[in-house]
């Protein structure tokens, strides 16, 4: 074996100036680099709530944990927890800034261990997906050259990756003891062999591609198959690197060699997990799409007909909010069970998601027969459901679509059974219903009003009235909720309930949702000067916004930031809906918004099925209590009892409370005694104007 380990002192100087680098110039990778692996600084890839996603092997080492962290293991962790706070603080700045961001801290390796100091350089990724985290020992440049050669040494020949090095010949100059374990040799055997002694006639014609590739200074990630020394294949992913030296000429590469034996044994598995459901073992919608585009083109080419159901389990969301998801799933694997045996074996039953299903009736001589299979399946799916501790009866819509009758694309036949589904759903439910040609009418009429909605942005027919937000202890107008009018050029000044749920169908939340906040933004930034630093706007928030692109709420912080507008000026409200839509996207995003500095308000508490279990998890800033529990207030009532026991919970967990829908002073007065700490209703204002609410501010605290 070799005493040295060569090029790759050269090799991890250069991916040092490379990782150091990409966070100087800002002209960062997409994707985590493997070469970074030898780096001599600690690389991470993290989340945004400092999980760690990727790092390199001197990371690892640092840290004491699994190159692959199995146990997702959050950076945060490791920080000294004196030094918390100023980590926080770090983390804010990288994430709102376009440069790189330095501290220096101390950090663990676990808690029981002295804090070693560091240097950390922290910047988000060019496409906002992650943070990129540089670790460095504080000990000087000079120190960590000289302790940089016995790391590596420990390091690579520890590796849980294979590490090749060939020389300009293309012959083994290097390999860890992982590597020659993984093709079953000695190191002794394999040094000064050239690479295609382990390949086979395949392998070889790729590699002699690839060299070209490296030679001419460009780093690949390929696949290739090699022969172990027992003669068994051993498939393996190489990111290779080239080595050059200080005159510009090809030494060679160095290749971090990963086993993908065991992966592509399992490719059928693979290819059942991306074309099947976990859950009912059913087609997913990617083999459904795929089998549907199939049987169109077999009724085309035999010229029969087949009908597509489309089929919504009714009220299925009460099953989860009731009983729970885990009882949810045994509905729906019995569901899709009972749908299976309305139809025969040659038929397709898939599960899109969620509660809805499809099945594919295919070569139909006459359509006849498809309202005895609807029937049918109405009324076994209607039967109830024997659960642990519960029996729920769980109804169906069902829309149906014929081809070719109603359509002639397996897009457009998907559209009509979805759009005959929702005509049974609004006939009462339980029931089917085809589509028809006025079904199509009224799509049409959904996506003028769609039309109309995007000319209202256009043509700057939005506008924002603010309902103020009054401080019971102060009787200030400290807060205030951004609420959106429509000034429809016939109909007047609309409320949102006349024309969001539109919206929302059409696919224009996030569209509005941006223009609402900008303009929010800016008002706040306007209120800040005239009546106080600390004023905030509230702003609404449904799940298809928390689900969609985190870049635009990034987009929407650094314009805040350009405005000079902390991001606690912003308090995102959304509904108890919001917290049981059951998406860990959406509990991952409240999670980064809140990281990022803005406070989040859950409204109408009380009025759904959301727990205070619910406030702790999904980390809630402002309580907001719905009317109802105010409408009746009165110092004797049940309500105030309520209200009371609410408010001093909600405190207990650090929560602020605001009473909504406050309606005398009387009901003012007793939420301040229960220690309220915000109000917000018509006896001191409605929705106002922004000038108009402005006004109402600077005349001084409202009389509560």
């Amino acid at each position: 074996m070799h005493a040295e380990l060569p090029g790759l002192a050269t090799l991890t100087d250069e991916a040092a100036r490379e990782v150091y680098g990409d966070l100087d110039s800002g002209a960062e990778h997409a994707y985590f680099n493997d070469i970074y692996l030898l780096a001599p600084v600690g690389y991470f890839v993290l989340s945004y709530d400092t999980t760690i996603v990727q790092m390199n092997v001197v990371g690892a080492d640092l840290l004491g944990v699994p190159r692959n962290n199995p146990a997702r293991i959050a950076f945060r962790q490791f920080i000294a927890p004196r030094f918390l706070e100023d980590f926080d603080r770090f983390l804010r700045r990288a994430i709102n800034s376009s440069q790189p961001e330095q501290c220096n801290l101390q950090m663990l390796r676990s808690r029981n261990q002295q804090g070693f100091p560091v240097s950390l350089r922290a910047s988000v990724d060019s496409n906002r997906q992650g943070i990129r985290m540089v670790l460095e020992l504080a000990e000087g440049k000079l120190a960590a050259l000289e302790r940089s050669e016995e790391r590596f040494r420990r390091i690579v020949h520890n590796a849980e990756e294979g590490i090749w090095e060939i020389d300009a010949s293309s012959r083994t100059s290097f390999v860890n003891p992982k590597m020659a374990q993984m093709l079953g040799y000695s190191i002794e055997e394999m040094l000064e062999q050239p690479l295609v002694a382990f390949m086979d006639e395949e392998g070889r014609i790729i590699l002699e591609r690839n060299i070209a590739q490296r030679q001419r200074g460009i780093s690949e990630r390929h696949e290739f198959k090699f022969i172990r020394k027992d003669g068994l294949d051993l498939w393996a992913t190489l990111a290779t690197n080239p080595i050059f030296d200080a005159d510009g000429t090809y030494r060679g590469a160095l290749a971090l060699v990963t086993d993908v034996t065991a992966s592509r044994a399992s490719a059928e598995l693979v290819w059942h997990q991306a074309n099947f459901d976990e859950l009912t073992a059913l087609p997913n919608r990617h083999m459904f799409n795929d089998r549907l585009g199939q049987e169109i083109k077999k009724a085309r080419r035999e010229g029969s007909q087949l009908a597509l159901l489309f089929i919504d389990l009714d009220d299925f969301k009460q099953v989860n909010d009731t009983l729970g998801h885990h009882q949810g799933d045994a509905v729906l694997v019995e569901a899709a069970r009972r749908i299976g045996l309305c139809v025969r074996s040659s038929d397709t039953v898939a599960r899109l998601g969620g509660d809805e299903f499809t099945v594919i009736l295919s070569g139909l001589d006459q359509p006849d027969g498809v309202d005895r299979i609807a029937a049918g399946m109405l009324a076994l799916l209607g039967r109830p459901v024997a659960l642990d501790t519960a029996s729920p009866s769980v109804s169906a819509s069902v829309g149906i679509a014929l081809y070719p009758a109603d359509a002639a694309t397996a897009e457009d036949l998907l559209r009509s059974a979805d759009q005959a589904m929702y005509a049974a759903k609004q006939s009462g439910r339980n029931r089917y219903s085809y589509f028809t040609r006025d079904l199509q009418l009224a799509a049409q009429a959904r996506q003028q009003v769609t039309l109309d909605l995007r000319q209202a942005l256009a043509q700057e027919q939005f506008v924002l009235h603010y309902q103020p937000i009054v401080s019971l202890q102060s009787g200030k107008i400290e807060r205030a909720e951004a609420l959106l009018r429509w000034r429809h050029p016939a109909r007047g000044l609309l409320a949102p309930a006349e024309f969001l749920p539109l919206a929302e169908a059409g696919g224009m939340m996030l569209e509005i949702g941006d223009w609402v906040f900008r303009q929010a933004v800016q008002q706040a930034r306007l209120w800040q000067d005239e009546l106080g630093r600390n004023f905030q706007i509230s702003i609404n928030q449904s799940a298809a916004q928390l689900r969609g692109d985190s870049a635009l709420y990034l987009e929407w912080l650094r314009m805040a930031s350009r405005l000079g507008l902390p991001p606690r000026s912003i308090v995102l409200e959304i509904t108890e809906g919001v917290l049981l839509d059951g998406s860990a996207r959406v509990t991952d995003r409240l999670r980064e918004l809140r990281e990022m500095g803005l406070q989040v308000a859950l409204d109408n508490f009380g009025t759904g099925y959301s727990s205070l279990a619910h406030l702790k998890h999904f980390g809630i800033d402002l309580l907001k209590l719905d009317g109802s529990f105010i409408q009746h207030l009165a110092s004797d009532s049940g309500d105030l009892a309520m209200c009371e026991a609410l408010i001093v919970m909600a405190h207990k967990l650090g929560l602020k409370v605001v009473a909504e829908g406050v309606e005398t002073p009387a009901q003012s007065g007793l939420l301040a005694m229960a220690g309220c700490d915000y109000a917000q209703g018509f006896v001191y204002a409605g929705a106002l104007p922004a000038e108009e609410l402005a006004a109402l501010a600077q005349r001084g605290p409202i009389p509560l």
